[in-house]
Parts: structure tokens; C-alpha cells; sequence
């Protein structure tokens, strides 16, 4: 079945400044849709740009600050929360005045109040998507789509870069919506950051009994997923916390309230029951995310020119090579070209096909 829809390059050359999980899922997001034209990415771990390169997530790699900056047309900071400021600022004397940036970062309202106005174009934005696992080996485009993507613009914020930057968001597959700053750090203080201290606090509660091997043994996958979180980086994970500690201290002292509720509740069961059922309501009307994991091992995908007869073209030469196309889908119609994604049963027949379709002069991912 062919899908078809209506994509367009909104930037050129494109620069992750950290390449993390975050990072890396943007830059591959990027290029599975032809997003941009080029991806360069910084980082000051060497290690990490190597991975970049060798998992294709980069075109360029950097580690160190410099004029290619001006090159860029769009800018996403991806380091973590804490130095995101810091690296904005150092970021803004290379940077073009026509070029749009963002952040990725989990806290909002100190980021945007230092970077508005210093970097040209600046919009706050938020994925709300993540995982227990770090680095860029973990990233992938799947991690996006479907997700809320929060975007946190100010009042200098021009409409063309918002506009911009909202467009973006759809097209890697998330849904965009705009929150104020401050808000979106009290929202995610809730749902995000004291769920993360939580799952630390029973792991230490569970680390300081006396009969902690027999805790180990008997922990089951409920205890399992309420500490889920608590597997992320912990460096990453405090700073996050940490740069929203006012925002997450008032959640911590409502929490206290709702703890002490729960335990007078004990003493009365009808009301212990009432409580309960409310918050299966909750936890059941909670929205139902389905993230896809592109496979990446039996994909191509293919950039072909805006000329008629492209995928007659592409589906004969592998006819004529013997290998069959088990999926096919257009990813992007637009004016300079298009993609096209096709999947292959076996990894053989994968690299034979980009073989084949490279030797006839096509680009191939």
C-alpha cells in the first residue's frame, strides 16, 4: 500500500549540539524524512561523534566551536539541562542572524529567559519522549512520533521562527503544542521530575533494609516499572532536576499532603476505597502513546528526483536483480523530489538492493 504525504524541507544544514539520545533521534528523524540537506553535529566527547558517524546520525562532526556555526540554518541544543544556557550564549556570537534555534531540554523557563534575544530566532522546545537508555547508540527516529512536543515561546519570539519550528515538529511526526515557559516546568515538575525522585527514594529505601537481598529477590514488575526512571543517567537526571528544583519543591510539599491523606486512609477502608477507584479513573484515562521503532535493518530509504517514471524506475531495477520488495511507501512528496521507504525480508536482500540502486545513481539511506 502506498502512503503519501505532503512533507517539505523546511532547513538546510542543521546542527545537534549534543549527541545523546535526544539528539541523535532528532538528527535521524531529520534525515529518514529529508528534513535537511546536511547534519552537522557537536559534541566535546570525541567518542560519542564517532558513533555518530559510524551510525550514519551525521554528515559532519565537530568538537570545538567555530564559523561553520554561521552555515547553519537551524540550531538544536541538546546538551544537558544544566549547561544549555551557557552553551547558548557562547553559541550566538557565530550564529547567523536569519537562523532559527531551539533546545530540547527538560526545564524551560531559565533556558528561554537566557537565551531570547541572544540567539537569533530562539523557540524553547520540550520532546516529551525518553527512555532509561542514554548515548546516541539508543536514538532513533521512532522515539519521536506520536509524542508531544512542547514548544515555549516568548514574547520576542518572531511568529516566522515559531512558525517555523511548529512545522518542523509535524513533520517529524510529534505534536506540537505551545505552553508558557513557567507553566511547562510546573506541569513536568508533576509528571516527570518527582516521578523521577520517587523511583530514587524507594530504591534507597529498598538499598537500606536489613533484608535487602530478599527485597531483591521478591521485587516484582510492579516495583519494576514505578522505578523504571530511576535507570537513566543519574548525572543527566540531577541536573534536571536540580535546574527545576523550585517548580519541583512545591510538588514535593503537595505530595507530603496526599501521602499523609493516604495514610489516615488506612484507617478507613470505605474511604481508602474511594481514593483508589479515583485514581484507577485517573491512570486508565491516561492517553495511549504508540511509538513506532523503524526497523533499520531491512530499510532503505531512497531520495529520488521530481522527474515522472522515478519509482517505475527503482521497482525494475530490483525486479531485474531478482530481490523483492516486500513494503513500499512515499515518505515525501515535495518540489525538489521525493523518498521513498522500502523494506527487504532479509539484511541480503537489503544490501543488495542499495547496491543495485546505487550503481544506477540514486541516494540511498
Amino acid at each position: 500500500m502506498l502512503l503519501f504525504g505532503m512533507m517539505s524541507p523546511v532547513f538546510g544544514k542543521v546542527g545537534i549540539f549534543g549527541i545523546g539520545l535526544l539528539g541523535g533521534s532528532v538528527a535521524l528523524g531529520l534525515r529518514e524524512r529529508f528534513l535537511a540537506e546536511e547534519i552537522h553535529a557537536y559534541d566535546p566527547d570525541p567518542q560519542a561523534l564517532e558513533d555518530a558517524l559510524a551510525l550514519q546520525v551525521a554528515d559532519r562532526t565537530h568538537t570545538s566551536l567555530g564559523q561553520w556555526i554561521g552555515e547553519l540554518d537551524l540550531g538544536v541544543l541538546a546538551a544537558p539541562v544544566g549547561v544549555l544556557a551557557e552553551e547558548g550564549q557562547r553559541l550566538a556570537q557565530f550564529a547567523r542572524p536569519d537562523s532559527v534555534w531551539t533546545d530540547v531540554g527538560s526545564v524551560k523557563a531559565p533556558v528561554v529567559k537566557a537565551l531570547s534575544g541572544v540567539l537569533p530566532n530562539f523557540v524553547g522546545g520540550h520532546p516529551m519522549a525518553g527512555s532509561e537508555k542514554a548515548g546516541v547508540e539508543a536514538a532513533h527516529a521512532g522515539l519521536l512520533e506520536n509524542a508531544v512536543w512542547v514548544l515555549t515561546p516568548s514574547p520576542q519570539t518572531p511568529p516566522e521562527a515559531l512558525s517555523k519550528l511548529r512545522k518542523l515538529v509535524g513533520d517529524l511526526g510529534a505534536y506540537a503544542l505551545e505552553v508558557a515557559p513557567e507553566l511547562h516546568d510546573r506541569l513536568v515538575a508533576r509528571i516527570s521530575h518527582l516521578p523521577y525522585l520517587l523511583a530514587v527514594g524507594l530504591n534507597q529505601l529498598m538499598a537500606g533494609d536489613e533484608h535487602h537481598d530478599l527485597l531483591m529477590f521478591l521485587a516484582a514488575g510492579g516495583f519494576r516499572d514505578l522505578t523504571r526512571v530511576a535507570s537513566g543517567s543519574p548525572r543527566m537526571s540531577r541536573d534536571m532536576v536540580v535546574a527545576n528544583r523550585e517548580a519541583l519543591r512545591d510538588a514535593v510539599e503537595d505530595l507530603r499532603e496526599v501521602l499523609k491523606g493516604l495514610e489516615d486512609a488506612l484507617e478507613s477502608p470505605e474511604r481508602l476505597l474511594e481514593v483508589a477507584q479515583e485514581a484507577k479513573r485517573t491512570r486508565d484515562s491516561l492517553p495511549i502513546v504508540k511509538r513506532s521503532l523503524l526497523p533499520v535493518m531491512n530499510e532503505l530509504v531512497v531520495q529520488v528526483p521530481d522527474k515522472p517514471g522515478q519509482i517505475s524506475t527503482v521497482s525494475t531495477a530490483l525486479g531485474e536483480a531478482g530481490i523483492n520488495i516486500k513494503n513500499f511507501e512515499v515518505l515525501a512528496i515535495r518540489d525538489e523530489g521525493g523518498a521513498i521507504r522500502m523494506g527487504f525480508a532479509t539484511r541480503e536482500e537489503q544490501e543488495a538492493a542499495r547496491h543495485v540502486l546505487q550503481d544506477i545513481g540514486y541516494k540511498v539511506r
